[in-house]
Parts: C-alpha cells; sequence; structure tokens
C-alpha cells in the first residue's frame, strides 16, 4: 500500500509518503507560518524526497478531528482535492486515537489531550488493547477524576499535555507520564503507518467526497451566536 498521510488538526502540519511499511520520507513544521502556507509545499517536497510522483499514492490518510476547526478544515480540502485530482479514496482517522499511536507500547494507559479551550481538553483514553474511554470535549477535572479510578499508570500527550501538566502531575503522582518532545505531537509518518495497520484490519476507505469532520463540539463562532442570540431572546 503506498498512502500519503496528511496532518493539520493542530499546531504541528506534517506530511508522509509511506509505501509497503516503509516511511519513504516525511516532513513537520512546527512555526508560525498557517496550514495554508505549508502544507502542499509540505506534501510536494515529500513526493520529491521519497522519489515518487503523486499519482503513485494508493490513498490518502487524513485526521478528521478533533482539533483545530481551521486546520481540520484545511487539512480535509487538501485530502479531497487531492483524491479527486488523483482517483484515490481517503482513510480519515480520529485524531486522538492517531496521538495515542504515538506511543503504543507504553503498557498502560495513553492519554491524548489538544487543548479545547474554554477550560476544556478533547481527551480519549486508550488501553493496551482497547479504547478506555471515547474521544469527547470535557473539563480536566473530570478527566483527572476518571483516572484517579483506575490503576494504571498515564502516559500524556498532544498539545494540551504541556498545558495542564503541573495540574495531571498534581493529582496522578507517581503514575503520571509525559511523552518526550518526539512523541508528544501527533507525526504524519505515525499517521499513515496507523492508516496502513487500518488497511490491514479490514478499514475501508471512502471517497474524499465523503470525508467528515468530527469536531465534537460546535465551532466558536457558532456557539458565540447561539449566545448571542440567547441573550437577545432574554431581553426581549
Amino acid at each position: 500500500m503506498k498512502i500519503l498521510a496528511i496532518e493539520a488538526s493542530a499546531r504541528v502540519a506534517g506530511a508522509a509518503f509511506l509505501e509497503k511499511g516503509r516511511i519513504l520520507a516525511e516532513q513537520t513544521v512546527n512555526g508560525p507560518l498557517t496550514h495554508s502556507e505549508t502544507l502542499m509545499p509540505m506534501i510536494a517536497r515529500v513526493m520529491e524526497q521519497a522519489g515518487r510522483k503523486p499519482e503513485d499514492a494508493e490513498l490518502i490518510a487524513v485526521t478528521n478531528g478533533p482539533g483545530s476547526f481551521t486546520g481540520l478544515r484545511i487539512g480535509a480540502a487538501t485530502a479531497k482535492g487531492l483524491a479527486l485530482g488523483l482517483g484515490i479514496p481517503v482513510l480519515p482517522v480520529g485524531t486522538l486515537e492517531a496521538l495515542a499511536y504515538n506511543v503504543e507500547a507504553f503498557p498502560g494507559l495513553r492519554v491524548p489531550i489538544m487543548d479545547a479551550r474554554r477550560g476544556q481538553v478533547y481527551a480519549a483514553v486508550y488501553g493496551p488493547q482497547q479504547c478506555r474511554r471515547e474521544p469527547e470535549a470535557l473539563p480536566p477535572e473530570a478527566l483527572a477524576a476518571w483516572l484517579l479510578e483506575q490503576e494504571e499508570d498515564c502516559i500524556f500527550l498532544g498539545d494540551a499535555a504541556d498545558l495542564y501538566e503541573d495540574f495531571f502531575r498534581q493529582r496522578l503522582g507517581g503514575r503520571y507520564h509525559l511523552a518526550p518532545a518526539c512523541h508528544k505531537d501527533l507525526r504524519a509518518g505515525v499517521l499513515a503507518a496507523l492508516a496502513e495497520k487500518k488497511i490491514r484490519e479490514g478499514a475501508v476507505p471512502i471517497p474524499g467526497s465523503a470525508l467528515r469532520l468530527e469536531y465534537l463540539r460546535k465551532p466558536q463562532a457558532e456557539r458565540e451566536r447561539e449566545e448571542r442570540l440567547a441573550a437577545q431572546q432574554d431581553h426581549e
């Protein structure tokens, strides 16, 4: 399987090309430029460095959320456009599941968390064999309370891991572990490897036109609009 992976769900953007279980090329950017500026040039460089042409790809893997609303839309639009132009399908992969795959060998609980703002995180919990808590948006306090009821050690990763490091370390004590920098953010190469694994296990790709994003929560602009409308109704 020849897989082009695209990651744009958080502040780190990336692209990778995997062929027969080997990552031939990968690029990651964590800088000031927007994903709309970096993603397509990265894809072009990855294909060049891999010694392949875009039409060599058989599948596009892309994260479909949760994450940055803007980043997810950019990633999805890029994947859809490439899939249509190349005539190949897309395999959407949950952002938190892909993050957890960064540290698949960890024997305890893998806890990917992303900043959802407004005092919440996007989080899920994965054990060695299965998902123990499905992706959701919730306060860090609720996640910590649930983890305290478990007995396993926990490793945290994702763009909110640093933000809430002191909070979870104080509550979990010696059971708390923070993933090293090389595993903390989602890499496109990891996404490609997980997509290949899913295909082997029977996952069915979809047309790019069928790609849907899983925000877990309404976009901020929509929430603010609803709050304004509710406030207006209260004053009528």
